[in-house]
């Protein structure tokens, strides 16, 4: 049952300390290929990302994206020196902002409006990009799906926020 407006705690999930950062997009091709990073993405209402293979898939999973302060927690649950975005398989790398506050509610990357769907949780193949235990590693940390309900730019440097 969802929270009442008025209730204590919907208005304490509704407060972010500030607006996030986009800090690293990237994009899948092709299946079983290394994302490729970009500087700035089309992102299409109800289709998904110009480029990416999931693109027309799951308008619930239209876009993924994690949280650059969660990289070097799964980095060291990983017993790994470092992790390049392009390993965990999201489209964006978003700091500033806690992600999962986006969940069930809208925010704005740039032109677009997204809303967080469901969160990202990890798949099988981070065993392959992260050794074993990858998968593990990840959970808890996976990121935040989301929808795209109004489309157009985004780039590295645009705001996050919440609206």
């Amino acid at each position: 049952m969802p929270l009442s407006p008025d209730s204590p705690l919907a208005q304490l999930m509704a407060r972010l300390p500030r607006a996030g950062q986009v800090e690293w997009i990237g994009l899948r091709p092709a299946r079983d290929v290394v994302m490729v990073p970009v500087q700035q993405v089309e992102a299409v209402t109800g289709i998904g990302l110009v480029g990416d293979r999931y693109a027309g898939g799951s308008g619930k999973r239209g876009i993924t994206l994690i949280q650059a302060e969660h990289l070097p927690a799964i980095a060291a649950l990983a017993a790994r020196a470092d992790l390049q975005p392009a390993l965990l398989r999201r489209n964006v790398v978003v700091s500033g902002i806690p992600l999962i506050a986006l969940k069930e509610r809208r925010f704005r990357i740039g032109d677009v409006v997204l809303e967080g769907t469901d969160e990202c949780d990890p798949c099988s193949r981070m065993e392959d990009a992260l050794g074993p235990g990858g998968y593990n590693a990840m959970r808890g940390h996976g990121g935040l799906c989301a929808r795209i309900l109004e489309g157009g730019l985004f780039r590295i440097g645009d705001r996050v926020e919440a609206l």
